[in-house]
Order: structure tokens, then sequence, then C-alpha cells
């Protein structure tokens, strides 16, 4: 059994979406000072690093994170490898992928290459997924859709549309996964979000469990 950890380090320096706040990881109690022990303050955004939302996130009536069913979180997937595709993840995109029964998808895309080469700024060329993506993966379906950079949505968006599909239909967006040394193929996902009460997010350690 080989386990994936498919999250990104949290650390500061790191992408963050232009309008998020960015990471801040301080000592606010220091054996070094004379403190009898070490407690890190951690300021960051909910959307940090790998991070899932919560229907809340573009809806004022929708649940909080914290109230997202782990059935949704923990289960079988299937790892899609379109790093070759040319552009963004839309409905001729998803003809490539076999997703008869498929309840979880994760998408590995040329996103996973910044991760491996280690890049430290935000890139708004990333490659998403398209309205009529997130159209066709309602109708086939799937409960969960896991992406390999900072959105699901292209970057630039005015009315959020992806985000607005997706999450009025209780699909689950998982988002900032490194998927850059995993093959394509079926998995079994790991995804637990921080129990933040209400919050319209939080970030996640995202493992995949495969053979």
């Amino acid at each position: 059994m080989k386990l994936y950890d498919v999250s990104v380090t949290v650390q500061e320096g790191m992408p963050v979406s232009p309008r998020d706040p960015k990471v801040t990881l301080s000592l606010a109690r220091s054996i070094a000072r004379g403190n009898s022990a070490n407690v890190t303050r951690i300021d960051m955004g909910a959307h940090t690093g790998t991070h899932i939302d919560a229907p809340f996130h573009f809806d004022p009536d929708g649940c909080g994170v914290d109230q997202l069913p782990l059935g949704v979180l923990v289960g079988p997937c299937r790892v899609f490898d379109l790093t070759m595709i040319p552009g963004h993840i839309d409905r001729p995109a998803l003809a490539r992928c076999d997703l008869r029964g498929v309840t979880r998808a994760l998408f590995k895309t040329c996103n996973s290459h910044r991760w491996a080469r280690g890049e430290r700024t935000f890139d708004q060329n990333f490659v998403a997924v398209t309205a009529d993506g997130a159209t066709e993966l309602v109708a086939r379906g799937v409960k969960l859709v896991g992406v390999d950079y900072l959105s699901v949505e292209p970057s630039g968006s005015k009315e959020h549309p992806v985000h607005h599909i997706l999450l009025r239909a209780n699909v689950v967006i998982i988002e900032t996964l490194d998927l850059h040394d995993v093959p394509a193929g079926d998995y079994e996902l790991i995804a637990l979000p921080l129990k933040l009460c209400g919050a319209d997010g939080a970030p996640a350690r995202v493992i995949l469990r495969g053979t």
C-alpha cells in the first residue's frame, strides 16, 4: 500500500490568490526567549494551500466547512492525467476521461509542474475548470472535484460560475493539490479540512492511498 501526500506545504512566501492574506508564521512563545515551550502563531486565509471550499464560500445560506459530509471526503477517487491538454478543463477535455461510476475526480494538469519546481509566485495563467466543464461534472454525478492550483475557477472570473455550479449542486471542491508525482488511476482519498465553525473553507491534509 502506497501513500501519496498531495498537500502543499504551508509556508511563508508560498503562492496565494492576489486578494487573500499572505502567510505569516511566527513564534508567539519561544524557548529561546525564555518560555517553557514553542507555540506558533498562524496568520493566513482559510483558502491557503491545499484547502476545501464549502457552499458558504459563495452562498450566504450555504453550509460551512464543518458541516460537509465525511462520506464525501473519504472514499474511492480517480486521478485523471490532463497534463497534455492545451487549455482549461472543459467538456471536450472531460470527454477524454472515463467518468463512469466516478464520484470523486482529481485532475492532474500542467499546474502540478509548478509545485515540482517549487514556484513561489502566483501565476494567473493556470489551468482550471470551465463553466461547461463544471456542468458536465455535475451531470455525470461527480460529488467531489479536486484541482492542482489555487482555484477551480479560471483567473479573472467576475461572476464565478464554476464555483456556483459546483457548490449549488453540493459538489465538494478541493483546491491546490500537488499531484506531480501521482500516476493516473484509482485511489482511496482522505481529505479532512480543519473543523472551523461556519467557515467558508479550511486548509486540509489530503492523502491518497493506492496499491
